[in-house]
Formats: C-alpha cells, sequence, structure tokens
C-alpha cells in the first residue's frame, strides 16, 4: 500500500527504521524486534542502506522478508552512493518484483574516510535526480528528507528548502524529517515549507534517547541539537543507562503528545534496531490517543486545504 494513502487515513499511524544488521544471526535479531512491534499495527516500516550504501544487498533482503514473513509494509531506502543509473534500475526491478510499494528517496552520506559527496560514475548527484529517476520510470510511491535544522552541508535554510523544493518537484510524495528534540524547530520548518510551497505531508522523526553518548555522536553527524535543559537531565544520569533509558522514553512520549495534539498525520521512530522504547511511546500514546484532544492544531492551519484529514 502506497505510504501517501496510508496517511489519507481518520487517525494518525506510527511507523519505524531500522537498519540492516552485518550477520545472518544480526537479521534473525532484527526481524524478532520487528515482530515484537506488531501488535502495535504499524503503518509502515523502513530499512536503510548503512553506511555509504554498503549494505544494499542485505537492505533488500530484510526489506523482502519484513513483508513476506512478518506482513508488514516495508519500504527501502535508496542512496546515489556508489552506483550507476543502471544499477539503480536493477534495484528498483528487484523491488519491484518483490511488491514493494515505497521507496525513501536519499542522496546518501559519503563513504567512511570521504570527507565530501562525490557522484559515482554515471551515478547521481541528488536526492532530487534519484527521485525524479524512481517516478518517473517506475510507480513507488517516493518519499524523501528533511531537515528541521537545515541539513549539515547546507550554507542556510534558504538554500537547503530550496533543495526541499526540487526534491518534491522531482517527485517526492512525503517527506521525513531527521531526528530533532525541540518541537517548536519543526513546526517552524513546517511554516517556512509551506511558505515555499511545499504541500506533501511532513512526518516529523523521532528518536527516543537510550544512550548518553549515542545521542551525542548521532546529533553532531546530523547537525541536530539537544536543548540545554534536556542535555543536563541527560549528564546527571550519564551513569545510569536505566535512568537515561527512562527520561528518554518519557521525553519522546512528551514530544509525541505534543506533536499529535498539533494533528501530525504520522510519526517515525529510529529504533536503532530496538524495540522496547519505541514500544513503550506508542503503547502511551495509543492509550492516551493525544489526537482526540482540540489544544493545538497548528500542524493543521497549514495542511487544511490539502485535504488530509486528521480526526
Amino acid at each position: 500500500m502506497r505510504i501517501t494513502d496510508i496517511l489519507r487515513g481518520s487517525k494518525p499511524c506510527f511507523s519505524f527504521e531500522f537498519f540492516p544488521p552485518k550477520s545472518d544471526e544480526g537479521v534473525a535479531t532484527l526481524m524478532s524486534t520487528a515482530a515484537a512491534l506488531q501488535p502495535l499495527k504499524p503503518a509502515f516500516v523502513s530499512v536503510t542502506y548503512g553506511a555509504g550504501g554498503s549494505t544494499r544487498r542485505r537492505t533488500l533482503d530484510v526489506v523482502k522478508a519484513m513483508k513476506r514473513d512478518l506482513g508488514l509494509e516495508a519500504m527501502a531506502h535508496l542512496t546515489c552512493v556508489g552506483a550507476t543509473i543502471d544499477e539503480l534500475r536493477a534495484v528498483l526491478h528487484d523491488l519491484e518484483e518483490a511488491q514493494i510499494d515505497n521507496v525513501l528517496a536519499l542522496r546518501g552520506d559519503p563513504p567512511r574516510g570521504d570527507m565530501h559527496f562525490l557522484p559515482p560514475t554515471g551515478g547521481l548527484a541528488h536526492a532530487s535526480e534519484l527521485a525524479s529517476l524512481v517516478g518517473s520510470e517506475f510507480n513507488f510511491c517516493v518519499g524523501g528528507a528533511c531537515y528541521p535544522e537545515k541539513h549539515i552541508e547546507a550554507v542556510d535554510f534558504a538554500s537547503d528548502l530550496k533543495f526541499l523544493v526540487d526534491k518534491v518537484h522531482a517527485g517526492a510524495e512525503f517527506l521525513i524529517t531527521q531526528l530533532f528534540f525541540d518541537n517548536e524547530q519543526y513546526y517552524l520548518f513546517v511554516d517556512r515549507a509551506r511558505r515555499m510551497g511545499i504541500d506533501v505531508p511532513i512526518i516529523p522523526g523521532i528518536m527516543p534517547i537510550t544512550n548518553v553518548e549515542q545521542v551525542a555522536r548521532f546529533t553532531t553527524l546530523c547537525g541536530a541539537t539537544i536543548p540545554a535543559k534536556l542535555m543536563s537531565e541527560l549528564n546527571a544520569r550519564r551513569d545510569q543507562p536505566e535512568a537515561v533509558l527512562d527520561l528518554g522514553v518519557a521525553y519522546a512520549t512528551l514530544q509525541c503528545v505534543d506533536l499529535l495534539s498539533a494533528g501530525v498525520p504520522a510519526i517515525h521512530f529510529y529504533t536503532l534496531n530496538k524495540s522496547p522504547a519505541a514500544r513503550a511511546v506508542v503503547s502511551a500514546l495509543l492509550a492516551a490517543r493525544p489526537w482526540e484532544r482540540s489544544a493545538g492544531r497548528r500542524y493543521l492551519e497549514s495542511v487544511d486545504a490539502l485535504g488530509w484529514t486528521i480526526t
């Protein structure tokens, strides 16, 4: 099922992102993790390409297995890294044969050790080019990435949004944000995007914090920031792993309550291949159902004209 069709449902939905393990044992563990999230009825799951596109084959295998064996709507990430256009077409044909309906078109990060992204000979240089290839030659629902605090390589917000406009015009039908920990950054970003004419759903990406060093490393790599008060609370618990996990789950739940009360159509969770934190957050949200409250609705002010019904 196409993700854009899922988002037109009568209530918000939840999705989970995984990365492909390096071993068969890791794949088995990941499948168990995904199975543990099945009772939450995720709208879809996605599988990344790994650093530098290094796990392409395993990504495809995991995506197929999640759809075939677990019955989950699975989306494959696809990047421009290390592949010619013909090789990208071959991957897309493979996904098509496996009846995968959704693809997240990304430029991808440079291979480890490289400072800058260089398009491969005979390949593509931008996510917009990949989105155009997928949309013009195949029948996938195409998604794209976006960055509430701007892409780490972008000169400024204005130039980053211009690239995003190009991506949407090229065929991206929905967007998923990079992780963020300050919802105001998301709301401001959505307002800016709407003013630029970007009219597709913008799904917030949330990562429940489970490890202080890990989240510090991730935010450094992607250009996201951690609010000072949250960082202070994390540092106070740095030597207490269970306390860090409790705080991370509680903070992510509060983020999601605010976002859902404001009318977002979906929330995408970065799971780091572990189910307990994301499962706890979504279970609490399903019990509380904050989208049924009338407060907030800031997001809907920007999307009312699009026909995205949130009730």
